[in-house]
């Protein structure tokens, strides 16, 4: 039982990931480098044998921090990840795990990458243990991510299909065969994050929306689609003319989408084309260390609110927090939670 109101106004999620605690994981390697696209078994500090329960305390710690911030619907902080994508990518069948791939990244650089060496498929759950953990360890809302089919296709060396709309589709397949999983596992909400969207928007307009509507076919459950312009620590600019790919999300039945507010200081007037959807709202700039005053993050709200009716609105940091210190990031989180009581009580005085 969810001890937060599925109704509440402005309420407060995370984007994902939280951060890893330093006797987990090599910070300087993860810092050193882009999100790993392949397995990257090197920045676990723990020994194998000893990593899935390594993995179960930082996670409980995460959800605790969540909780005691405040946050609404949390998440399990992606603690047994190395990146937001590449556990779920190479779980996948027709992945040639030995033989990687290269692919540029959204900076221009080239990263090894899944290889496709075959057609891929689901061939057993892959996050639903984490759901089911989640689930057990908090009473709040709860939502989970999961990489989305644009993004693992543009993440990925194609060697076996003709087109990558093709290849696009059958990730798309596996996805929706996980979120029913997922689903049925008792998560509240499913996001897919789609940052490759925003980095290759003539590319996603060829089949972006056509392969998330074929990922959420059938879905019956609170969705998301998160798009971003990357980690902060990885993308430092933020383009003052905002998203490339964000209008076309309308056609997506994705029922949230998720955005990136403070960091750009995007101007709300671009969600006048998505009408229909409710909107996670960045209101925390995860480039800058300093926490921020709820007041600050009230402003950001509001400034959002000249666009979006108050029930079409869920409050959020930009992007996620992996590669933040702890302590502040769980400041930025309370400061969150603090800037949108604020705001939710000005609305209903």
């Amino acid at each position: 039982m969810s001890d937060t109101t599925p109704g509440k106004l402005l309420p407060t999620t995370v984007v994902g990931s939280y951060v890893q605690p330093d006797w987990l994981v090599d910070k300087e390697n993860l810092r050193g480098r882009l999100p790993p696209r392949v397995r990257a078994h090197e920045i676990w500090k723990v020994p194998p044998d000893e990593l899935a329960e390594a993995q179960d305390t930082a996670t409980r710690a995460a959800i605790h921090d969540m909780e005691q911030a405040g946050i609404d619907i949390i998440s399990d902080g992606e603690i047994r990840r190395e990146s937001y994508s590449n556990r779920f990518a190479t779980a996948l069948g027709g992945i040639d795990l030995d033989n990687p791939g290269s692919a540029l990244d959204r900076t221009g650089h080239s990263n090894p990458v899944p290889r496709i060496a075959g057609p891929i498929r689901r061939d057993r759950p892959v996050e639903v243990a984490d759901v089911e953990f989640l689930v057990a360890n908090t009473s709040r809302r709860t939502k989970i991510t999961i990489p989305g089919p644009f993004t693992m296709t543009q993440q990925a060396q194609n060697d076996y299909y003709k087109t990558d709309e093709a290849a696009a589709m059958d990730y798309a397949a596996a996805v929706n065969e996980e979120i029913k999983a997922l689903f049925a596992a008792g998560i509240d909400v499913v996001q897919l994050d789609e940052p490759y969207m925003q980095a290759r928007p003539e590319k996603a307009g060829g089949y972006a929306i056509k392969a998330i509507n074929r990922a959420l076919e059938g879905v019956t459950g609170t969705t998301a689609v998160h798009l971003c312009f990357g980690y902060a620590h990885v993308v430092h600019e933020r383009p003052s003319t905002g998203y490339s790919f964000l209008s076309e999300l309308e056609a997506c039945s994705a029922d949230q989408i998720s955005i990136e507010g403070a960091q750009s200081n995007l101007d709300p007037a671009i969600l006048k084309s998505l009408p229909s959807k409710t909107i996670i709202w960045g209101v925390l700039n995860l480039g800058d260390p300093e926490i921020e005053s709820a007041e600050t993050v009230a402003a950001r709200i509001r400034r959002g609110l000249q666009v979006l009716p108050p029930d079409r609105m869920v409050v959020a940091p930009d992007c996620g927090m992996k590669y933040m210190s702890r302590d502040v990031a769980f400041g930025k989180l309370r400061a969150m939670v603090a800037g949108a009581d604020i705001v939710r009580k000005e609305l209903m005085s």
